[in-house]
């Protein structure tokens, strides 16, 4: 029990990679999604599989027409939430928000 840490060290220690998730609950985050969707909102839960539970999600959407003149510039559609949930299949990466 050499390695034993106070309760306090371990609130902030990272040991595996959902504890970065762990640090962000109660915090604004970014979340980008498969299929060119980005969320961004309050981080309520979470669990083992990355389902997440966020709240005031404010949701943007990625559309690219190939009937456009060319243009590389996507159209974008914005999306407001109350509260969503994310089935972590579908979860690519998640960053605190700065």
């Amino acid at each position: 029990m050499a390695d034993a840490e106070s309760p306090s060290e371990s609130a902030t220690n990272v040991n595996e990679p959902l504890d970065l998730v762990r640090l962000s609950l109660n915090e604004t985050v970014f979340v980008k999604l498969r299929g060119d969707r980005e969320l961004k909102g309050r981080l309520h839960a979470y669990d083992s599989h990355c389902n997440l539970v966020l709240g005031e999600v404010e949701e943007t959407i990625y559309i690219f027409d190939d009937e456009t003149d060319g243009a590389d510039e996507p159209r974008t559609v914005t999306k407001n939430s109350e509260m969503l949930f994310v089935r972590g299949d579908s979860v690519v990466l998640i960053s605190p928000q700065q």
